[in-house]
């Protein structure tokens, strides 16, 4: 079996999910600190179709929200994934934000403004 990694990549603002070292997956997040205490705004996640059904978003969603505790931060669920996953996953309960307007409008300009840069 292709060996299968799990990585945070910080300077993308994301985790990745890697097979032989090539990115198939990843769960994106924006850093927001205009909630009173820093959190993570995940918006997305994906694993490329051909590695589907192998339970591999599931790992990458523990592995992302797992590191996000660990370094102190709100967990943010845009993303419809994420949120599906927190449901089954009470633990992290805890250490979930409610998805405000602020929230999305700071996402919103972030990734406007990293969409003019490209």
């Amino acid at each position: 079996m292709t060996e299968i990694t799990i990585r945070h990549n910080p300077a993308r603002e994301r985790f990745e999910v890697l097979v032989a070292g090539n990115p198939i997956g990843k769960a994106a997040y924006k850093t927001y600190d205009g909630g009173g205490s820093p959190q993570r705004i995940f918006y997305h996640t994906v694993i490329n179709e051909e590695y589907g059904g192998q339970g591999l978003a599931g790992k990458l969603a523990a592995v992302a929200l797992d590191d996000t505790v660990e370094a102190g931060l709100g967990i943010v669920p845009v993303c419809p994934y994420i949120k599906k996953f927190l449901v089954k996953h009470l633990e992290y309960a805890g250490s979930t934000v409610a998805v405000t307007p602020a929230h999305l409008q700071f996402l919103e300009d972030a990734l406007a403004a990293r969409a003019a840069r490209a």
